[in-house]
């Protein structure tokens, strides 16, 4: 897509392509080249962003059991 602006979600960067799901224009940051979508829809989607970690469950790591 070729398109010049500021990107609809941060207003500080140049856009790189629109959001296929809400339409709008976003930044590299703010875009996910591989879903296509903006990083807010990727949010609701339940999705992560490539350059996000995603979020581990909340507990101790590497308990699964308890034994009393």
């Amino acid at each position: 897509m070729s398109v010049s602006g500021l990107c609809e979600l941060c207003s500080t960067n140049e856009i790189v392509d629109g959001c296929d799901r809400c339409g709008r224009l976003a930044c590299e940051v703010h875009y996910d080249r591989e879903t296509g979508l903006c990083t807010d829809c990727l949010k609701e989607s339940g999705g992560t962003p490539d350059d996000e970690p995603e979020r581990q469950p909340d507990g101790p790591d590497g308990v699964d059991t308890y034994q009393f």
